[in-house]
């Protein structure tokens, strides 16, 4: 099974959140073909959660998890810490009131 570049994945997601009218921009580029992505969903009250794929060993699928949660400032330290691990990662910003994301919609696992 050929697997998207996450330049690609990257680009998809990114056009979903336009069309239903929600903010993002990439806040680090990563590698093009196989780098890892963060999402940080920013609620605009002070408050922010990161989330990251994740593979179920159980069941064999892919899924996002919050990485961390809280005030901005921490979850920024996190992402700044993960950053500091993986040179190769994407880090992307959504922008969202309502906390909407849409990762958890078909086809964002």
């Amino acid at each position: 099974m050929n697997r998207l570049t996450t330049e690609i994945w990257i680009a998809a997601y990114l056009t979903r959140l336009r069309l239903a009218s929600i903010p993002a921009f990439i806040v680090k580029k990563g590698d093009h073909t196989a780098g890892a992505v963060l999402v940080k969903l920013n609620t605009l009250d002070g408050q922010a959660r990161c989330y990251q794929r994740s593979f179920d060993l159980m069941s064999g699928e892919r899924q996002w998890v919050v990485l961390s949660e809280g005030d901005e400032a921490e979850v920024d330290g996190s992402i700044t810490k993960q950053r500091g691990f993986d040179p190769d990662l994407w880090v992307i910003e959504v922008e969202d009131k309502a906390g909407r994301h849409l990762l958890d919609e078909p086809g964002l696992a």
